[in-house]
C-alpha cells in the first residue's frame, strides 16, 4: 500500500510555497521528502531542480479525500440503519477438486443493544453451484432445507466481529412447513434420511451454532476490521478462520493496513495478509483435533497455511462495498477457500 503521496513542482513554487499548500512544517516535509527519494534529489536546504516532492500520505489540498478516524486512528463501525444487497462467490479448492458457489443475500441491520448490533441475513437468490442452478438431489435437498435458517438473525460486535447466531430456537419451528413442501417435490428413502438428519442439527441448538459460524459469508463480511490502525495506519491481529472441520479453528497471525487516503471511486482500503500460527500439526487438523496431540514447553508452530483479505467500504458509510477474504491451509494435500462479496446495484 502506498506510503506517500507525490507533489509535481511547477515553475516559481519554492520549498515554502509548497509547504504552505499542505499545510505543513517546512522542515518536516524535507525530512520526510529526503527519506523517500534518491541521494541526488534531496533537498539540502532549498529545491535545486527537484521535480518531484514526496508528501506524507495524508497531504491533501482536498480534505474530503482523508478518511475519517476515531481516536488512535479507529476505523468507527456505524451500521445504523444500513441495508446491503450482496453478491457471494465461494470458491472450495481440496484434493484436486474445486467447487464454486454464487447466490445473492440481503443484510438488513435490526437494533443496537448492550454494545453489540443485530442484523437479519436473508437469501434472496436460487444457489448455483459451478455456473448451473443446482440439480443433483444432494444438492437440491441441502438448499431446500437451508430456507429452514432464513431470515437469519446474528449478532456483531463493535468491531464487527461475527458473535452469536440470535435466533435459533425458530429453526424448530419453521421446519414443519420446510419440510412439507420438501416432501411435495421429493420422495424416497434419501429425503426421509435428510430429513432424519436435519432434524437431528437443528434440535440441538450447540451443533447448530457451530455449524452456522462455519458460513464463510457471514465469517468473511462480520471479519472484525473495525480496528485502531495506529499512526502507522498498521495493527497486527490473531485470528481464526473456519477453513477445516473443527470446533478449534485454525489461528492465523494477520497484518492489517488502511490507506488513510479514500481512493479515486471514495473507497476506504483495507489489505491483510498472515499466515498459520498454531500448534496443531496437519496431522492434527485431519483428525479434528482441538488441541495439538504433542504436549512441549517450547511447541513448534505450524505455519503452513496463509491467509490474505483486501476490503473497499464506502467513503461515507464506511460499510462495506465490496471483500476478498483468501485463506488456506496445508493437510494432505493443500485446501483453499475463497470468498467474494459484492454490493449489489439497487434495481
Amino acid at each position: 500500500m502506498q506510503k506517500f503521496n507525490i507533489h509535481t513542482v511547477q515553475t516559481g513554487e519554492s520549498l515554502r510555497s509548497i509547504s504552505e499548500l499542505y499545510s505543513l512544517d517546512t522542515a518536516a516535509l524535507k525530512i520526510f521528502h529526503n527519506s523517500c527519494c534518491n541521494v541526488k534529489d534531496m533537498i539540502l536546504i532549498e529545491l535545486t531542480g527537484q521535480k518531484e516532492i514526496f508528501l506524507p500520505r495524508t497531504a491533501v489540498t482536498d480534505k474530503k479525500r482523508l478518511v475519517q478516524f476515531g481516536r488512535a486512528n479507529s476505523l468507527i463501525f456505524r451500521p445504523e440503519n444500513s441495508f446491503s444487497r450482496y453478491g457471494v462467490t465461494i470458491i472450495i479448492e481440496h484434493n484436486d477438486r474445486k467447487n464454486e458457489l454464487k447466490y445473492e443475500t440481503s443484510v438488513r441491520w435490526l437494533r443496537t443493544e448492550s454494545r453489540f448490533h443485530f442484523f437479519e441475513i436473508d437469501r434472496t437468490s436460487v444457489l448455483y453451484l459451478n455456473e448451473e442452478e443446482v440439480s443433483e438431489i444432494a444438492d437440491l435437498l441441502a438448499y431446500k432445507t437451508s430456507k429452514v435458517l432464513y431470515p437469519l438473525q446474528i449478532s456483531v460486535d463493535e468491531q464487527g466481529k461475527f458473535n452469536a447466531v440470535e435466533n435459533l430456537p425458530v429453526f424448530m419451528e419453521r421446519w414443519d412447513a420446510v419440510k412439507e413442501e420438501l416432501y411435495k417435490e421429493f420422495e424416497g428413502e434419501t429425503v426421509d434420511e435428510y430429513c432424519l438428519k436435519i432434524e437431528k442439527v437443528i434440535s440441538e441448538p450447540d451443533a447448530m451454532d457451530i455449524y452456522l459460524k462455519n458460513d464463510y459469508f457471514i465469517r468473511t463480511l462480520f471479519f472484525g476490521i473495525y480496528q485502531n490502525f495506529g499512526k502507522e495506519y498498521q495493527m497486527e491481529m490473531a485470528d481464526s478462520f473456519p477453513i477445516v472441520n473443527n470446533p478449534v479453528e485454525p489461528k492465523y497471525q494477520i497484518k492489517l493496513e488502511i490507506d488513510p487516503l479514500k481512493d479515486e471511486y471514495n473507497l476506504v482500503n483495507i489489505e491483510g495478509e498472515g499466515r498459520l500460527n498454531d500448534e496443531r500439526s496437519a496431522y492434527d487438523f485431519m483428525n479434528k483435533a482441538p488441541f495439538s496431540m504433542i504436549i512441549e514447553d517450547h511447541p513448534l508452530m505450524n505455519h503452513e497455511g496463509n491467509f490474505r483479505i483486501a476490503c473497499y467500504l464506502n467513503g461515507e458509510t464506511s460499510l462495506t462495498e465490496s471483500m476478498y477474504l483468501e485463506c488456506d491451509i496445508e493437510l494432505e494435500k493443500k485446501k483453499k477457500i475463497s470468498v467474494v462479496v459484492a454490493a449489489l446495484a439497487d434495481q
